[in-house]
């Protein structure tokens, strides 16, 4: 089955056949190694002019934000959280959820953010940090993260990216957006599995991030950073996945991150034109659009149920839209171990479904 949804991806033998390395405890030095050689790689993928660390959370892309998210502000800050869909609104529930007190600055779920009002309400001194999702899997909506980084930078505030759908996928340079913590999964674009993520972070937010109340026992930055520092881990991680996270990491870095985005790209623009030539119309215009996920209208004739199985019945995945999109599009992603030839084949189910 050819995954073409936004994660779980279709991975390679290489990183499948990692998951049988063996049994080990988590206790011991092995485990360890492993997964210090992690944190290793991923600083050395997606920051590697130095002045930054990373840490491991066992759960999905939502954990690790959520780390990241409840870890940022003090006892009396309060979080700018940038939203034009459904990944912006997460991050404002899990302010919501926490309890901490939050403003969203909101636009319509195809337009960038309104920088402006960002910038206004960064003015006020309670503000700690600004929250904005890098790759807006909603849509596949690719934010200007350095344009409201400037806005971070302007106000001394630190700036949270989630790129959990981003990273390996589009471009992200930390230095030139300055972010300070950015959050990652290694079931995406790295093309490992679910069930691993991480938080980036620029080392010197770190004594203001283990300032900051504790907000949650398995979700604390300050549990994680401290443990692994101490080169062990808070709680038991999932063993294998990091097995497979490590595989996907050392494949990501052979292949080259720059050139991993350039293949994703090319995906992309193949898929799009296939999609052209079929009728079929983008949410987005070309200059919004990610590397990774196409979101489609669905046609007159059809609905999202008669596509998906169709596709699926001709051995293709696809994603349906989300919250008030949820009846209007689907959406096509191209991460993962694929071939054009896949995306190729796509485009010939595709045909042959939406003519019948």
């Amino acid at each position: 089955m050819i995954l073409l949804n936004p994660g779980p991806v279709n991975v390679s033998p290489r990183v499948t056949a990692a998951l049988a390395r063996g049994d080990i405890c988590h206790r011991e030095p092995e485990m360890n190694e492993l997964l210090t050689r992690i944190r290793h790689r991923l600083v050395e993928a997606f920051a590697p002019r130095s002045g930054f660390g990373a840490v491991l959370v066992t759960g999905s892309g939502t954990a690790a934000l959520e780390t990241a998210v409840t870890s940022v502000l003090s006892a009396t800050g309060r979080l700018l959280v940038v939203s034009n869909g459904v990944y912006g609104e997460r991050i404002a529930a899990m302010a919501a959820a926490a309890r901490l007190p939050h403003t969203v600055i909101e636009t319509a779920w195809t337009s960038p953010p309104d920088v402006a009002r960002l910038a206004k309400e960064a003015e006020a001194p309670d503000v700690e940090a600004i929250a904005v999702v890098h790759h807006e899997t909603t849509t596949g909506l690719l934010n200007p993260v350095a344009e409201v980084g400037r806005v971070a930078r302007a106000h001394g505030k630190l700036l949270l990216v989630d790129s959990v759908s981003g990273l390996a996928g589009d471009a992200l340079d930390m230095e030139a957006v300055g972010a300070d913590l950015v959050v990652g999964t290694g079931g995406k674009c790295i093309q490992g599995f679910p069930g691993l993520s991480f938080v980036l972070v620029r080392e010197s937010a770190v004594p203001q991030l283990l300032a900051n109340p504790r907000r949650s026992l398995y979700l604390s930055f300050a549990g994680y950073w401290e443990a692994q520092e101490r080169s062990t881990t808070p709680f038991t991680p999932a063993v294998q996945i990091a097995y497979a996270l490590d595989e996907a990491l050392a494949e990501l870095l052979e292949e080259g991150v720059d050139v991993r985005i350039a293949r994703y790209a090319a995906a992309a623009a193949l898929l799009r034109k296939g999609f052209t030539r079929l009728g079929l119309q983008c949410v987005l215009p070309a200059e919004r659009q990610s590397n990774t996920i196409t979101a489609l209208r669905i046609p007159p004739g059809h609905t999202f149920a008669t596509l998906h199985d169709g596709l699926k019945r001709r051995g293709f995945v696809v994603y349906e839209g989300q919250g008030k999109l949820r009846e209007e599009v689907f959406r096509i992603a191209n991460m993962g171990h694929l071939a054009p030839a896949d995306f190729e084949s796509c485009l010939a189910a595709l045909g042959e479904v939406l003519r019948a």
